[in-house]
């Protein structure tokens, strides 16, 4: 073929440079630097021109021979990151550009992602993330909405349990259900506090206090509503081994273990193990009640949110009980030296002042230890002081991961809200033929996981398809991010 605008090779000592334009954006580059990186598309510009038209224009979109510049519809603030690695040897991406769309364009470059740098990695692991779970609401959706006429019938009524059991916003009945079930928690918790009264206690024949039996009889009602809640949702679970090992779950059996291991001490325990303290077991046991007070997490996404946060603020936790621990070891050691001279001092030593420093550190001063000296004084001021600095100091960030994470969780329920809508939109057109069936090609994702999914064109997001497509859908400078 005719060589692409009269190319000739450079004279010896001549250096070889190429013109790029790229979205109006015009660089000059030289070879010597685009050699550093053979495989990238730069690189291979250098020897495209000899092999002809076929050659260029399978690199670029247009190329002019008179002024032998190429031409790419690319995104030039991209560009601009990706072209430090021929002169810095890493890549930063610049704020304002969605991580995605960047990754698409490191891969139309052919620069490897090893080239970014860590702290930018991480955004696009993040992002990787929401898209994760925005396409895992997206499926959960599609499955209650789906019926599959395959089923059997057990299987459809095992999917309906579960269903109404686990997602209130369902139906009205549902929501009626969960309701109840968090009528049954506060019921059950009260009487729980209720029944220690007393005023409201009945004695025994031995003269021992136990609860009224009236409340017992409205303590083994909750009961029952909660085996009868735990059973349904474990015949109903579609994954059984998954479903007892859950946390919640286990919350749920040891809220309710304890009034069945009690009743049978009560009633067998003492003719057939011979148990001569049944009832301190049985007392000891009751306490395990408390237990269910944490199934209120079930019905609040704000107790499910802290505790997100708090699983995510380990860091900022322990450097909180580090202060507080050295604080705690230096101010009693300080207070007990200090106070052991006083004919009537308090601090007997420095293990018993450990309760002091906590109290003090965290400015609760119970009072019931306190130093009696002017040095004592002034080490309990400087304790409470110092206290407060190391509580305050890590507090912001746990606050600053709660909000984030809530504000997350409504951002990704819009944004499946947003696929489904585009969905059904697609589906109307008739651009879409198997919604539910590539979503769950998306979700399970095959070996390569949920971003390799090859079947899934069912909707025009900026955030779904050019990530989630195996086909290289790249992003033109008129298709920037929102």
């Amino acid at each position: 073929s005719k060589m692409a605008g009269d190319f000739r090779f450079p004279e010896e000592n001549e250096e070889i440079e190429i013109v790029v334009n790229v979205g109006g954006v015009r660089q000059v580059f030289y070879a010597d630097n685009l050699n550093q990186y053979p495989e990238t598309r730069l690189a291979e510009l250098i020897n495209c021109l000899s092999g002809g038209y076929d050659s260029i224009f399978s690199l670029c979109d247009d190329y002019d021979p008179g002024k032998r510049e190429f031409y790419f519809d690319r995104d030039p603030d991209a560009f601009k990151c990706i072209i430090d690695i021929y002169y810095f040897g890493e890549i930063h991406m610049k704020k304002g550009i969605c991580p995605i769309c960047f990754k698409n364009e490191m891969e139309f470059w052919k620069v490897d992602l090893k080239f970014l740098d860590d702290c930018c990695k991480t955004h696009l692991s993040e992002k990787k993330e929401e898209l994760e779970e925005i396409a895992r609401r997206v499926q959960l959706i599609l499955d209650d909405l789906g019926v599959d006429a395959s089923e059997s019938r057990w299987k459809s009524c095992q999917k309906c349990i579960w269903k109404f059991l686990e997602k209130p916003e369902s139906s009205y009945p549902a929501r009626v259900t969960a309701v109840l079930s968090f009528l049954f928690i506060l019921i059950s918790s009260v009487v729980l506090c209720v029944g220690t009264i007393p005023d409201l206690q009945v004695v025994d024949t031995e003269g021992n206090r136990m609860e009224h039996p009236m409340l017992d009889s409205i303590e083994t009602a909750c009961i029952g509503w909660f085996t009868m809640e735990y059973v349904l949702r474990l015949i109903s679970s579609p994954n059984k081994l998954h479903f007892v090992l859950s946390f919640m779950n286990i919350v749920d059996v040891l809220a309710i273990l304890p009034f069945y291991v009690s009743l049978t001490l009560t009633h067998l325990g003492a003719k057939l193990m011979e148990l001569s303290n049944v009832q301190q077991a049985v007392q000891a046991l009751r306490i395990m009640r408390i237990a269910r007070i944490f199934k209120l997490a079930r019905h609040s996404s704000g107790l499910q949110t802290l505790t997100y946060a708090l699983k995510r603020s380990f860091k900022e936790l322990g450097l909180l009980l580090m202060y507080l621990a050295v604080g705690i070891f230096v101010f009693s050691a300080l207070g007990y030296t200090m106070e052991q001279s006083h004919p009537e001092t308090l601090f007997k030593s420095i293990p018993q002042s450990f309760w002091w420093a906590i109290i003090t550190m965290t400015t609760v001063g119970y009072g019931d230890i306190y130093p009696k000296t002017t040095l004592g004084k002034l080490n309990a001021a400087i304790s409470f002081l110092c206290g407060v600095i190391a509580i305050a100091l890590p507090i912001h960030p746990i606050i600053n991961n709660f909000v984030r994470y809530y504000n997350k969780q409504r951002v990704l329920e819009t944004a499946a809200k947003h696929e489904l809508e585009l969905m059904e939109l697609n589906s109307a057109e008739g651009k879409a033929t198997s919604s539910k069936s590539e979503l769950e090609d998306l979700v399970k994702g095959g070996k390569e996981g949920p971003f390799h999914s090859s079947r899934l064109k069912v909707s025009h997001s900026d955030t779904f398809i050019h990530l989630l497509s195996e086909e290289k859908h790249y992003r033109t400078r008129l298709q920037s991010c929102k």
